[in-house]
């Protein structure tokens, strides 16, 4: 009889994969139907919120040990995207920018893969090509995700400056200009979950043996 603890983690990952296959589609469908790329936040972006915060739950689940990734990487994800999500609810100006479509469907794609490849781990048994997408399909989509959080995060500067709806952190320190040095910190942030990314991928798919001359 399979472990309790295995019965959570395959319900968490397959609802996560279909909520993400539903954001996935709920942003393409906006963009086929208005040929415009401005109303992805309207069409997902309360779903994408909701589940992002759920997200928190797999910083918990290496906390405990529930699954062997550990705190320090997942804590880094899930705070790169609840910050950019935080100045995308609070920034109305930016809404409806190119950056929100191109990053909803990045992280939609990258979990609409991630997320089945964990929930037949849970069952003992996974295709080999679901295993290969997910140590591959993020050298496609790990870059524009990162550019379109980067993008925003530069046009919501000027109305983050103006509104009063972010608080000063502290020693004073205004939420701008915390904002400011973030975007210079973020790229080196990135590179290191990608690079991590790479590191994770060499483990699970290996090299391929060379084909020995004749």
């Amino acid at each position: 009889m399979p472990k309790l603890s295995n019965l959570y983690l395959l319900a968490y990952n397959s609802l996560q994969a279909v909520a993400w296959a539903v954001c996935l589609a709920l942003s393409l469908s906006s963009f086929v139907s208005t040929k415009a790329v401005n109303g992805a936040y309207a069409s997902a972006g309360d779903l994408i919120y909701f589940l992002q915060m759920v997200q928190f739950l797999e910083v918990i689940h290496g906390a405990v040990g529930l699954v062997p990734s550990g705190v320090v990487f997942p804590l880094m994800q899930w705070a790169g995207r609840a910050h950019f999500l935080f100045v995308l609810r609070q920034t109305h100006e930016v809404q409806e920018s190119p950056s929100v479509f191109i990053t909803f469907v990045a992280w939609s794609l990258s979990e609409v893969i991630r997320y089945p490849h964990y929930a037949f781990n849970c069952m003992g048994s996974y295709p080999s090509w679901i295993t290969y997408l997910r140590y591959t399909a993020f050298i496609v989509l790990y870059p524009p995700g990162m550019a379109g959080e980067t993008w925003l995060m530069y046009q919501a500067l000027p109305f983050v400056k103006k509104t009063s709806l972010f608080p000063d952190l502290f020693a004073g320190l205004s939420y701008y200009n915390f904002l400011r040095v973030l975007l210079v910190c973020y790229p080196f942030l990135c590179l290191k979950l990608y690079l991590h990314m790479f590191k994770q991928r060499q483990s699970k798919l290996g090299k391929h043996p060379k084909k020995k001359k004749r």
